[in-house]
């Protein structure tokens, strides 16, 4: 019922309004007939599993005056549902139809006539021109996560005809109508609550929408709604908060999402629209957990760089160092001074990044003795992919700016320096961002969710990603 699960989306609380969403969700035509499909199957399942109790009765038969009959041990054969609808009702929600449905079923009969003959054997019954109608509403539970039922249902029956087999069912065909009707009505009642058990079904399913998704020790991200749906007759749009949080701290970032329009497409089942505010406030909340810092020592460099951090290398360029310091090895610390920022621009994500650079010299105590701190300024590409359910990147440098915020060692100058520092961030940082980046990042997810033929592409002020999915 993939249709329904993502309609559940539309019935989360939120903590809190803001006037735009982070992330935008786009349910399409292609997405609600796969979700009918798969709703279709369940239903089916569901009605055979119709149980007709045992019932009998007595009947007036010409020639032959009153019969008795029973009809015990039915049980459905078969099942088809050959037409089906799902229909968006703009701005109210969502209604299922089926028609010229059919059942077949077999049972055991007995009858009693003219007080002492008796008789029995089988009998078919088939039931056809079955319709059912049904509205989904959609709410929200005490967790903050929808919930869904049936609010409303009819069905009826075309007809129900009874062959009898065995015995003199010649005879007993005669009165088959009395005994369709029974049937019929018998069966109709269970249909509509075997629809709506059909639909309760998913809400175990929607239980597991990730509202508030576990990033790692330091970050979760919230999928909740800001606004109300917007429902239209062939999709249905989605706003979610998509915001990053560190974990039990749920601090809002100095900036709000801009906003941003999803582009009419109809290829893809769903389409998730995610702005930079989102990665942005990804950035914002590590910058406040403390860990965009990395410390470079000369084993993370290859073996082949002829970049060595030692106090011979540095004093190549600083002569001073290799004075004060012969003969250490050097230990440099990166730390950004705030948040990283990204931007997206038709086909280019580009990332800005404030840091410090301090250098130490590493005494044979192992304390440590500051040599300088430089000002960086960096300027990275960001390669956005989806990698199974997560957003992932990898990012490459495109410029860099170094500048002397303190020298310990006398003044000198930096341009020297810069050649070095380059090939440090592409031997060391870059890979470590990377390593981290290739992890990825929830995107917003429902049960055993596969994402399937992904595109993604880069826009004005957001990504867009276009999906197929498969749910098993």
């Amino acid at each position: 019922m993939f249709l329904c699960c993502w309609l559940g989306l539309v019935a989360l609380i939120p903590t809190t309004l803001s006037t735009n969403p982070g992330v935008k969700v786009r349910l399409t035509e292609k997405g609600i007939e796969y979700g009918r499909q798969l709703g279709m199957a369940v239903i089916q399942q569901k009605l055979g599993s119709i149980k007709i109790p045992d019932f009998s009765g007595t009947e007036k038969v010409s020639p032959i005056g009153k019969v008795q009959y029973s009809l015990s041990n039915m049980h459905i054969v078969n099942v088809g549902l050959p037409k089906s609808s799902v229909d968006l009702v703009p701005g109210t929600g969502v209604t299922l139809s089926i028609g010229d449905a059919f059942i077949s079923l077999n049972g055991n009969w007995r009858v009693k006539y003219l007080r002492i003959i008796k008789d029995s054997g089988s009998f078919d019954l088939n039931v056809n021109g079955l319709s059912i109608a049904t509205t989904i509403s959609i709410k929200s539970d005490e967790t903050g996560r929808p919930a869904v039922s049936s609010d409303s249902c009819s069905a009826t029956v075309g007809s129900a005809k009874v062959k009898f087999h065995g015995g003199a069912s010649w005879l007993y065909n005669l009165f088959t109508t009395f005994i369709d009707k029974a049937l019929r009505n018998a069966m109709q009642k269970q249909i509509c609550p075997l629809v709506a058990d059909a639909v309760s079904d998913l809400n175990p399913q929607l239980k597991t929408l990730n509202v508030l998704a576990k990033v790692d020790k330091y970050a979760e991200i919230e999928y909740s709604m800001v606004s109300s749906p917007t429902v239209l007759k062939s999709s249905i749009d989605l706003s979610l908060k998509g915001e990053f949080y560190n974990i039990g701290k749920h601090q809002e970032p100095p900036f709000s999402p801009a906003a941003f329009n999803l582009p009419p497409q109809n290829n893809n089942m769903l389409y998730i629209g995610m702005s930079a505010f989102t990665v942005n406030s990804a950035a914002f909340v590590y910058n406040n957990a403390g860990v965009l810092s990395l410390s470079i020592t000369d084993d993370m460099i290859p073996k082949s760089s002829p970049i060595r951090l030692n106090t011979k290398t540095f004093g190549a360029f600083i002569p001073q160092i290799a004075k004060q310091f012969p003969g250490l090895m050097m230990k440099l610390l990166v730390k950004t001074e705030k948040p990283p920022t990204l931007t997206f621009e038709p086909n280019n994500a580009t990332v800005q990044a404030t840091a410090t650079v301090t250098a130490f010299a590493i005494q044979p105590n192992s304390t440590l003795s500051p040599l300088f701190v430089l000002n960086l300024e960096a300027s990275v590409s960001a390669r956005m992919f989806v990698s199974e359910m997560k957003l992932a990147a990898a990012v490459t440098l495109n410029k860099m700016d170094l500048t002397l915020d303190k020298s310990y060692v006398g003044d000198f100058q930096v341009g020297p320096l810069e050649n070095v520092f380059q090939g440090v961030l592409k031997l060391v940082v870059i890979p470590a961002v990377n390593v981290q980046l290739a992890k990825g990042y929830p995107l917003p997810t429902i049960g055993k969710m596969k994402l399937m033929n992904t595109q993604l592409d880069v826009l004005k002020d957001y990504i867009l990603i276009g999906t197929d999915v498969q749910f098993s």
